[in-house]
């Protein structure tokens, strides 16, 4: 079958590889109708996320139809169609049972202290090969797929494996309520998302930070009101938006990879610059840009920043922007001086996406227009590409198979 393989850092290849098969009771071999790419593949790519295998399948969406199911997978079986979470998880553990799927102490196979096990990651992270493919195992599918309702349509469904719910959970980090004045940093996609979920879960005004024109338009389109650190100082202007207070909360949708102001009166100064470039060389030592491909973030902390000076006092901050291991500056003192409440982590997709899946299915939220690209699985590598330079447009990359 065909599969999307990291290579090496900048190296990533279009292959043939064999079949999944069953190695587990629990697993099941699922046939993908739709896969998707995200900003946190790009992590792996540019290397601001160590760790990776060489062979492995990136991709950690998709939705497709099971065609095989281990002996205790007893909820599905040949001919369902599923969503895949992204995340893996055993369904029974202490940490299944009270809902936080994304550190079920069984499904990681280097043990119960590694944390969230998910598709197409590094070595901590198991590794699984992802989802990037035309066939998948999906280890302990019973508690890692979802059925979809038949009016809920594949272009649906892929926005359901984890953007959503990641969005969604980020909200819900960020304790969200009704009235808030709600600051999202960052407008890809799950910035995008992070709009939506903040007004359904009762948000008075949401205000987007974006350093792109194109994509804080799209934002603009889902009721949002757009800041471009580009041309103005993002945290000078939600103070003013603010009557000088802040935000109630932030949703840092943005993480390592953030870039840092390059004009404008945000633009950073040559110590600034300097400190952001030392924090680049500690995460992403082994980085290999090819011109103008697979470049770093160059403000790895930028977005931590912003998210405590443009917070109110007593504020929230919920982070679901990916930091590696290795990124290990954040203002914890003026976090501390504020008395703000910080969360963060991998979205529990078993507890999350149900609902969700059950809000599209009534048509009360329909997901489809943030998809900006559609690309065959065979134009994969040319899709990541475009979408790593960050072309205007190219917000969301679902990707379908032959096997489709």
């Amino acid at each position: 079958m065909k599969a999307v393989v990291w290579h090496g850092i900048g190296d990533i290849r279009l292959d043939e590889v064999d079949d999944p098969a069953i190695q587990d009771g629990h697993d099941a071999i699922v046939r993908i109708t739709r896969s998707a790419i995200c900003g946190t593949d790009l992590h792996f790519v540019r290397g601001t996320m160590a760790g990776m295998k060489e062979g492995t399948i990136l991709g950690h969406e998709a939705v497709g139809v099971v065609t095989e199911v281990g002996d205790h997978v007893r909820g599905f079986q040949p001919g369902d169609r599923v969503v895949i979470n992204s995340t893996m998880s055993c369904g029974a553990c202490s940490y299944c049972r009270d809902g936080h799927t994304a550190q079920c102490d069984v499904a990681n196979p280097n043990g119960p202290q590694a944390g969230t096990c998910f598709f197409g990651g590094p070595e901590t992270t198991g590794p699984v090969d992802g989802l990037q493919a035309e066939y998948a195992r999906i280890p302990w599918a019973q508690n890692t797929m979802s059925k979809l309702p038949a009016g809920v349509s594949d272009e649906q469904a892929i926005l359901l494996s984890d953007i959503f719910p990641t969005a969604w959970f980020g909200a819900q980090l960020a304790g969200v309520s009704r009235g808030d004045i709600v600051v999202v940093l960052g407008a890809g996609i799950v910035g995008q998302f992070a709009v939506a979920s903040a007004f359904l879960q009762g948000a008075g005004r949401v205000i987007v930070v974006d350093g792109l024109a194109d994509r804080l338009a799209a934002a603009r389109t889902l009721g949002a009101e757009i800041v471009n650190f580009t041309e103005e100082d993002p945290v000078q202007t939600v103070l003013a938006l603010t009557n000088e207070i802040g935000a109630d909360c932030v949703i840092d949708a943005v993480g390592v990879d953030a870039e840092r102001p390059k004009s404008g009166p945000a633009a950073v100064s040559s110590d600034e610059a300097a400190a952001f470039d030392a924090e680049v060389a500690e995460i992403a030592p082994d980085a290999d840009p090819q011109g103008d491909l697979w470049q770093p973030g160059d403000g790895p902390s930028q977005a931590s920043r912003w998210s405590v000076e443009m917070v109110r006092k007593y504020g929230r901050i919920g982070i679901i922007g990916v930091y590696s291991p290795a990124a290990e500056t954040y203002p914890i003192g003026q976090a501390m001086n504020k008395n703000l409440t910080v969360r963060m982590g991998n979205c529990d997709h078993h507890s999350v996406t149900p609902p969700l899946i059950e809000l599209v299915a009534s048509g009360a939220f329909d997901p489809t227009a943030l998809i900006t690209e559609h690309e065959p699985l065979v134009d994969a590598i040319d899709a990541y590409e475009a979408f790593d330079r960050r072309e205007p447009g190219w917000i969301k990359v679902a990707l379908t198979t032959d096997a489709t």
